[in-house]
């Protein structure tokens, strides 16, 4: 790779995308300040409408009768709230017979930054109205269901039933059931007499939801938050809007952040529904609120309505089978960086887990990716070592030619583009591994960033491949997203970064324009603030990435291109016929025009 000024052009445009991405994601937090307040307003308010309607409903209370029937009250004072639970070996669920429904559930294969298991739905609530009688309308998790139900089990699947009958008879079940190594907890509405129950036939449910911050990072991780669901069977996200309305029908929607998600399932489907969320920007632990309007239609006076509830890892396989497009809540890339999605789902990701399946230790297995992108590409970049290497060839000539024309650099430029084009060099060689990286680190970003296998994975002094390596803390926090520590893993891919700098300065004729001298040494500086706080997976591929490609020049450049030979070919093409392209015309055409001017510009100072 050479620093020529296409070089240096291609190494500004990665420096350029780099920080444009980062930029692009840190803005979208900014952007939900504005909305913060209207948000909580109008959470605030819905709450408060509700807590009104349970205070008058409690205020009515009437006893249990004796034919089993609830009165219309919200609330009764004989009925206390019990909590009931169902488990497997993946998670332990918690259910309420306030509301009937699910209240909390606890992963239990996993951890958070604390080492507590992770918890997750422990403050969420989905509510919908029915109409109890008596004209008056009652919030479904303010109704203390009187009748529970702990069903024999089936197959493994265990079940829970609630149940509440009004005064008039019509009834409303609420049923439960877990199967054996399941995340999704299926849940049956069934409601008998819902004439009665409902208007118009419809179910408004009200789903609000909180996520917490699992993670060591808490901005980060809030960076990572977002809204996902599929409209008309298709999957789209939220995540620097706070307000969407459906316009087709919904089929899940999802509360997502960065390894775990908390998804609602309809397998009907909604009808139509609105969205509300933002992430936080205080200093609580919390990353990110939902408040989500679903509606769903009922048929006959007897319905069922059946609904799925997820708690658990954004892993794609699960996911996969949960809901159609659902497995796309992992972001292998999105919007401007969609592109590098087939390159996640169809090369990196079976690669990796083709390592993974023989390899325990997942930094071993980010070496061996590594080894096979750099192997697989090196094909592509061998032409840019050839350029290297006839570059290498003109050295000394170029050498010459800035010696006879000292400071005059248009009529330099002028030579050496007639030394290139007589000598068959592409003065765009160079430039090939720079662009060449700009899809894979893209791709690469994405990938650890949301591979959930390769959280809390140690490997040599990195405790979590997830997230950034610390050797050091430092008593203060550098601004530019470098944080308030040190990254060792960054430190080697900052070091091995510069040393191909160096290597590659060795091969390029001297240039004497400083900004084209010290642009080699100043990418690798801004490499700190880059990658300092990112996943240690990611500084560890880039770190081994460039001591392959280093080895990769030299075993090209030492043993493979022969240098003699080159130039014997450099001399050979001087001998024939030299038609000049277009843009070799141009370019020496306003090279030639920019000199005029300087020499008379030169000729009027005399």
């Amino acid at each position: 790779m050479n620093t020529d000024k296409n070089t240096i052009i291609g190494f500004v445009l990665l420096a350029g995308l780099f920080f444009s991405y980062f930029w692009f994601t840190n803005k979208q937090q900014g952007e939900l300040a504005t909305y913060k307040k209207h948000f909580e307003d109008s959470v605030a308010l819905v709450k408060s409408t509700a807590q009104k309607a349970a205070d008058l409903k409690a205020a009515t209370v009437l006893a249990a009768s004796s034919n089993g029937k609830v009165s219309d009250s919200v609330l009764a004072d004989t009925i206390k709230e019990q909590f009931f639970v169902l488990e497997n070996e993946l998670v332990k669920v918690k259910l309420s017979n306030k509301g009937g429904q699910v209240v909390g559930v606890t992963l239990k294969n996993y951890s958070n930054s604390t080492k507590q298991l992770v918890q997750l739905g422990d403050s969420s609530s989905l509510n919908y109205p029915v109409n109890i009688g008596n004209n008056q309308t009652a919030q479904i998790n303010q109704v203390l269901f009187p009748v529970v139900h702990v069903l024999p089990t089936e197959n493994g699947v265990q079940k829970v039933e609630f149940a509440y009958t009004t005064s008039a008879g019509s009834t409303i079940i609420h049923q439960f059931s877990l199967a054996p190594n399941k995340y999704n907890i299926d849940w049956n509405i069934i409601l008998d007499g819902a004439d009665n129950l409902l208007t118009n036939h419809q179910l408004n449910f009200l789903w609000e939801a909180h996520s917490f911050k699992q993670e060591r990072t808490l901005n980060y991780e809030r960076q990572m938050s977002n809204i996902c669901y599929s409209e008309g069977s298709e999957f789209d996200y939220i995540s620097s809007k706070t307000t969407k309305t459906f316009e087709k029908p919904v089929q899940w929607v999802g509360l997502v952040q960065q390894f775990f998600n908390t998804t609602i399932i309809a397998k009907e489907g909604f009808s139509s529904g609105k969205i509300d969320w933002q992430r936080r920007i205080d200093s609580s632990n919390s990353l990110a609120a939902l408040q989500s309007q679903l509606q769903t239609k009922v048929s006959g006076n007897k319905a069922n309505v059946s609904l799925s509830l997820y708690y658990g890892p954004n892993d794609m396989k699960i996911l996969k089978s949960q809901a159609p497009e659902m497995d796309k809540i992992v972001n292998l890339g999105r919007d401007l960086y969609s592109f590098v999605r087939p390159i996640n789902k169809y090369i990196i990701r079976p690669v990796f887990d083709f390592f993974a399946g023989f390899v325990t230790n997942f930094g071993w297995v980010v070496l061996l990716l590594t080894i096979f992108i750099r192997v697989v590409t090196s094909p592509l970049t061998y032409s840019s070592y050839l350029s290297s290497a006839k570059m290498k060839v003109l050295k000394p000539e170029l050498d010459e030619i800035k010696k006879k024309l000292g400071d005059d650099q248009q009529g330099f430029a002028m030579e050496q583009m007639k030394l290139f084009r007589e000598a068959g060099v592409n003065p765009l060689g160079g430039c090939i591994p720079a662009l060449l990286q700009i899809p894979i680190f893209f791709a690469l970003y994405s990938f650890f960033n949301s591979n959930i296998s390769l959280r809390g994975q140690a490997f040599l002094w990195s405790k979590d491949l997830s997230s950034y390596d610390v050797i050091a803390t430092l008593p203060f926090t550098v601004p530019m997203g470098f944080g308030n520590h040190i990254s060792l893993f960054t430190l080697t891919a900052v070091i091995t970064s510069l040393i191909m700098s160096v290597y590659n300065m060795s091969m390029t004729p001297t240039q004497d324009n400083p900004a084209l001298k010290y642009m080699p040494y100043i990418f690798p500086f801004m490499l700190m603030f880059i990658f300092n706080s990112l996943p240690s997976a990611l500084t560890w591929y880039y770190t081994v990435s460039n001591i392959v490609t280093l080895l990769l020049q030299f075993v090209i450049q030492k043993f493979i291109i022969n240098h003699d030979t080159i130039l014997a070919q450099i001399q050979l093409k001087r001998k024939t016929p030299k038609k000049k392209s277009n843009w070799q015309s141009k370019y020496e055409q306003m090279v030639d025009a920019q000199k005029k001017v300087q020499d008379l510009k030169d000729k009027t100072k005399k």
